[in-house]
């Protein structure tokens, strides 16, 4: 999906799911207990900030958060159940947003063009510049 296309779906599923919820981990947790387990982490925060709550959980993976209701973890989820590809969309589209921001306090990183990845352009601004405070510090360039 391009990124027009995700904010599109973005405000279609804001407008029509019947709950939506995005769990954010900041980085100096990923740096604490590694980025699988905050995923995981960020997995459980969205759900459980889902209103009303749901009975059911699905996610992308091959692993489900600590959740009080039974689920299932689909691999390849995103690709295969309409209700990850939504989440998928949810969170991308939050993230991006996130690092957009990010960009005005930190415009010699180019977070606007790449959202925080690890871009060519990107890894060569932290070899350049050093990371910035929002960086994690467990990542390796190499």
């Amino acid at each position: 999906m391009t990124p027009a296309q995700r904010e599109a779906f973005f405000s279609q599923i804001e407008r029509d799911a019947v709950g939506v919820g995005v769990g954010i981990v900041d980085h100096q947790i990923i740096d604490q207990i590694n980025i699988l387990q905050a995923s995981m982490l960020a997995m459980q925060k969205a759900v459980e900030s889902i209103i009303p709550s749901p009975d059911y959980v699905l996610v992308d993976g091959n692993q489900l958060p600590l959740v009080q209701m039974p689920g299932q973890a689909v691999i390849r989820g995103d690709s295969l159940v309409q209700s990850i590809a939504a989440a998928s969309v949810m969170a991308k589209v939050t993230r991006d947003r996130i690092m957009v921001a990010l960009d005005l306090d930190y415009p010699e990183f180019g977070f606007k063009r790449h959202k925080g990845y690890g871009t060519p352009q990107h890894r060569q601004a932290i070899v350049d510049l050093d990371p910035c405070p929002i960086h994690r510090t467990s990542f390796k360039l190499t």
